[in-house]
């Protein structure tokens, strides 16, 4: 075992994926609700690809850094 290496056990598990779960709703939530004050005052729902291709290196490179976290 090395300095610092965390061990989970089954119970702990579950309860890191209930967490996840949870946490990853209300984050999805809470982009929905900033989604829909955009349209609401520009009209219409428009994502450029150039956006498109931004959003989704940001969110690989958030999920990059929490891969990281206990390194």
């Amino acid at each position: 075992m090395m300095e610092g290496e965390i061990i989970t056990t089954g119970n702990q598990n579950a309860k890191i994926l209930a967490l996840g779960t949870i946490v990853g709703a209300l984050v999805g939530l809470g982009a929905a609700y900033l989604l829909l004050q955009r349209t609401d005052e520009q009209g219409d729902l428009s994502l450029s690809p150039k956006e498109g291709v931004k959003l989704g290196i940001s969110v690989f490179s958030f999920f990059r850094q929490l891969t990281q976290l206990g390194e």
